[in-house]
């Protein structure tokens, strides 16, 4: 019988497109399935830190319908009703309703953790032991929801912070603090000051609550959306359902899911727990390089490479080609089969622009 310590369901949300990993990121394989980090993808990778804590049946992946295939070819342990796939790019608003509609069908009170396919997560025990705490909590009371945190390495203006104040309870370790509030990217004196209060997180986008309770929120701050779940709830598990996704979804307000929902929860319905979990958001190149870089030089490399006189450089090769480098100071050099990309590390803001641009040209193919 297969082992299973965390009783809460894991939804990994996998359906970005990953444009600020471009060139290896591409709409045709996104960066969530190829090998960033290691020999395996970022989502083999999530999947990792949940079993065999969580049974297989327990774990749902949540993607656009196009990347269902790859997916199942990544993961052929995972039920493929556990693979859910949204007929069109909404934003993740509606892709958390889509999965709120179809737990609560299934198990509208039983514990859920949201988690993204993109991270890293270097002390996974602890994070593990904060899941395991978490679900308790909700067990205990669930109308509300967790926020997991992790502790501030830097004042970041690229991550969303969300505030906290005095400690609720405590258990096994875990402080649970009172939730006070959600700061979407920061300016960079806003994110300094964050940084030195102590008393803010970063967003890391994982939560833990009920799809009771998320369905109660969109009931209370995204009627039209709740009214277009129903529909879906209704159909699910018939013939009816995948024609009902399709008229349903569209008409999904596109939105950010935090714009949608959490930035209205009520402060005393909210707990934060904060941690220094070795978290890292690698979805844009240099989040990459900050959460790998070892060493006097900070230089982080992947595959066939020869650096010489090069410093706080990010360098990947994704060919047979030897690639050498001299002399750089803070570039970042991607080497794939069909592009190579060389840049400043503080010029990846421009890339998101320049795959748009890339879009609209003879070499569409490449974006």
């Amino acid at each position: 019988m297969e082992e299973r310590t965390i009783g809460m369901k894991a939804i990994i949300f996998a359906g970005g497109v990953g444009t600020r990993l471009w060139p290896l990121s591409r709409r045709s394989s996104p960066k969530q399935f190829e090998k960033v980090i290691g020999d395996k993808s970022t989502l083999q990778l999530s999947i990792e830190r949940l079993v065999p804590d969580f049974a297989w049946d327990d774990i749902y992946i949540s993607t656009n319908k196009k990347y269902v295939p790859q997916v199942k070819k990544q993961l052929p342990q995972l039920n493929d009703k556990n693979i859910l796939g949204e007929p069109e790019a909404r934003d993740v608003g509606p892709a958390v309703a889509l999965v709120t509609a179809i737990l609560h069908h299934r198990h509208a009170h039983t514990p859920i953790v949201i988690l993204w396919s993109d991270h890293i997560i270097k002390k996974q025990d602890l994070f593990k032991k904060i899941l395991n705490e978490s679900r308790k909590q909700i067990e205990d009371k669930k109308q509300r929801i967790i926020f997991i945190t992790q502790k501030p390495r830097f004042a970041s203006q690229n991550l969303g912070w969300i505030k906290y104040g005095k400690e609720k309870t405590s258990a096994n370790g875990i402080s649970f603090r009172q939730f006070q509030g959600f700061k979407y990217r920061p300016d960079l004196t806003e994110a300094a000051v964050y940084f030195k209060s102590g008393s803010y997180g970063w967003n890391t986008g994982y939560f833990v609550t009920t799809p009771a309770y998320l369905k109660t929120q969109f009931r209370k701050f995204q009627p039209e959306m709740a009214r277009e779940m129903d529909l879906l709830e209704e159909s699910y598990g018939s013939r009816q359902f995948t024609s009902q996704l399709e008229k349903s979804y569209p008409r999904l307000t596109k939105l950010s899911f935090d714009n949608a929902i959490l930035e209205k929860i009520e402060a005393d319905e909210g707990l934060v727990v904060s941690e220094d979990l070795g978290w890292s958001d690698v979805g844009a190149w240099e989040a990459l390089k900050e959460a790998l870089q070892t060493g006097a030089d900070k230089n982080v490399v992947k595959g066939k490479v020869v650096v010489t006189d090069c410093s706080d450089s990010l360098i990947y090769n994704y060919t047979d080609q030897l690639l050498v480098t001299i002399d750089l100071e803070g570039h970042l050099v991607i080497n794939t089969r069909d592009v190579v990309l060389v840049c400043h590390k503080n010029s990846v803001p421009k890339i998101k622009k320049l795959v748009e641009s890339l879009s609209h040209s003879e070499n569409e193919h490449l974006v």
